[in-house]
């Protein structure tokens, strides 16, 4: 069996040959792969895009020592999964980038908004794929802007960004 490196690596060469096909260069959509390196296309509504938005204005007020990004590619052992929002050092950032692009070395907060189509499994599963990859803080962010943090555990709040409020909101 391959390992979780080897894996990740498999997803990361599919991956070029996704982002160099020009078919695809322009989908209006989020793209991921899944463990079997087939794309996965997610629509979301504005509503979303908004909260992806003020996710990133708070962790630029409390987190401004970083990098933010947003569906930002990561290689895992389960696909290419990209983060609607991400933070990272300018050390980690310099680690990721050597591991490839996508990379398969997390930032170290990685941030899902949930929409109506996401489950509860999926949302595990991509917690535990991006703790996997060297995460140490995966945020998920409900539909109605409450943000839950979790490590190995669901935390009281985040130790990278401890200023930051627990919730964001947009206008509708």
């Amino acid at each position: 069996m391959p390992t979780v490196a080897a894996q990740a690596r498999e997803h990361q060469a599919r991956w070029d040959g996704i982002t160099a096909d020009p078919a695809l260069k322009d989908l209006p959509y989020k793209v991921e792969t899944n463990a079997q390196g087939q794309i996965v296309l997610s629509p979301h509504t504005n509503r979303h895009s908004d909260l992806q938005s003020a996710l990133f204005q708070r962790l630029q007020q409390h987190a401004p020592d970083g990098h933010i990004s947003v569906e930002y590619a990561l290689a895992t052992p389960r696909g290419v999964k990209a983060p609607d929002v991400v933070w990272m050092s300018a050390g980690r950032r310099d680690e990721m980038r050597e591991t490839g692009d996508p990379s398969t070395l997390a930032p170290e907060i990685c941030v899902e908004v949930l929409s109506e189509s996401n489950t509860e499994e999926e949302m595990q599963e991509k917690r535990a794929l991006y703790r996997e990859i060297g995460a140490e803080e995966v945020w998920i962010v409900g539909e109605e802007g409450e943000i839950r943090v979790f490590g190995e555990e669901e935390k009281e709040w985040s130790d990278i960004a401890p200023e930051c409020p627990r919730s964001v909101s947009v206008s509708n």
